[in-house]
Formats: C-alpha cells, structure tokens, sequence
C-alpha cells in the first residue's frame, strides 16, 4: 500500500501538469503511449496473440485512433483506417489459419480499436473549448469512486459485491464510493464557479457523480474479469503498487467516454 501511494503521489502531479499545463498534443502523445502499452499488455502480457506483426498492425491502429481524436478527423478517415487494419488481420488470419483463431483476432480488435477509442475520450475532452476543465472531470469520476469505494468498504464493508471477479469489493464499500464521488463532483463545481465563474448545474454534477461512480466500477470489474479469463494477476509492473496501464486506468476506458458523451448532451457547466 505505501508503494501505491507513493507512486500516485508522485505520478498525479505529473499527469495533472501533462493535461493542464502543455498544450493539447501532449495530452494526445501520453494517451497514444498509454494506448500502444496497452495493446503490449492485453495481446503479449495477458498472452492472447504473440504474433509480432499483429502486435505491430495493433500497435500503430492504435497510435491512429489517438491521431484522429486529436485532430478531430471526419469520421470517413477512421473508417477507412480501421478498415485497412481489419484486412491486415483478415490477411495474416488467411495464410495462417491453423494457428489463428478467431478469438486473437478479436482480442487484437479489442485491443488496438476498442481500448484507444475509449481512451481517446481523454484527448477529445481536452481538445474542447474549455476541456482542461472536463478532463479534469473525467479524472475526478475514475479516481474518487475508487478511493471512497476502498476506505468505505474497510470501515463497513461486510456483503461481497463480486465475490468470484473481484473478491475484495464490497456493496457497503460500492455505496460509499457512489456517495464520496458524488460529493466531489459537487465539491468540483463549486470551484468551477467560485473561481473559474463558470455556471453550474449541481443537479447534474449529482447526475455525474452516479453515472460515473457506476460506470468506473463497471469499468474495473470488466478488465478484473478478463485477467481472471487470461490466468493472470496483473496485466503488467509498469506502475509499482498498481501494475499495468490497463491495471491503473481500466475504469477510465468507461468513464472518459461515458463524460464525453455527457458534456456533448447535458454539459454539467458553461460558460
């Protein structure tokens, strides 16, 4: 546990200058990095594909995912992108396809489209007008739900959310995590508008703290249970205390979509 405090007090502040501080681009360098580690973890580490140049084909699908976020491409290009990709892995599929199977093609689709799309939620947050604030939303609805979730479920904790996938959460600790994040993003509005003079919806900042709060935790129980599938503990070491990247942001590939969505329909604050 100190290991694990310590490097996210250390790394915090980093990826809070990252985000707020450089321009947009470094957001979307950190991310695609971030994206490519993934892609190693799930097809190398978690041991679904060891297929070099499918890892090469999914590796750079991925960097073009975070490309396009950035730059805000028409969707055309994506398609087309994502196309060629699909037939890369149709081609190595047909001239080995007694050794491919169907199942590490769609974890190399998961991996390489999925994973980056849903990350990339991240860059596209930051790229919009005022989206340093939202960005810095979307880190508050993944981080708080999990903290409040691990200090509620240890002083109440008593009836087992998931007992095969994850055996350490609780519904007691569940419930304070939804509640703690609710309160921050309250808490969050209040300095958006007291000292950024933005106008908040504090009905909707309760709206975000639920959704999010659910969706972080449905988030962490998805990748819990493709570890458990891969036979694994960790997808990988390179965060001590915490493991991989997709260890320390599986509820992010959840929450950062879902806030994108959220502040494209019913933005919490304006301007």
């Amino acid at each position: 546990m100190k290991t694990r405090i310590l490097v996210a007090a250390a790394g915090l502040p980093l990826l809070l200058a990252v985000v707020l501080i450089l321009p947009s681009v470094a957001t979307a360098i950190l991310v695609a990095a971030m994206c490519i580690l993934a892609v190693h973890e799930l097809l190398i580490g978690a041991g679904f594909c060891k297929h070099v140049r499918i890892f090469a084909y999914s590796s750079c699908m991925a960097l073009a995912v975070c490309i396009w976020s950035w730059l805000e491409l028409p969707r055309t290009l994506g398609m087309i992108a994502v196309l060629v990709y699909l037939c890369a892995l149709f081609g190595e599929m047909l001239a080995a396809h007694t050794e491919l199977s169907l199942k590490t093609v769609c974890a190399a689709i998961f991996s390489a489209v999925v994973i980056p799309y849903l990350l990339g939620a991240l860059i596209r947050l930051r790229v919009m007008e005022n989206g340093k604030f939202f960005i810095i939303a979307a880190f508050v609805l993944t981080m708080i739900p999990d903290s409040g979730a691990y200090f509620a479920g240890r002083a109440f904790g008593k009836r087992k959310l998931c007992p095969v996938i994850s055996p350490h959460k609780t519904v007691e600790g569940a419930v304070g995590g939804v509640i703690c994040t609710v309160i921050c993003m309250v808490l969050y509005g209040v300095i958006m508008q007291l000292a950024f003079d933005f106008k908040v919806n504090y009905l909707l900042c309760v709206v975000y703290g639920v959704l999010g709060a659910g969706a972080s935790i449905l988030g962490d129980l998805t990748f819990s249970v493709i570890k458990r599938q891969a036979g694994i503990k960790d997808y990988g070491n390179l965060l001590p205390g915490h493991g991989g990247i997709l260890d320390r942001f599986d509820s992010t590939t959840v929450v950062a979509p879902l806030v994108e969505a959220l502040i494209l329909t019913i933005p919490f604050a304006v301007k």
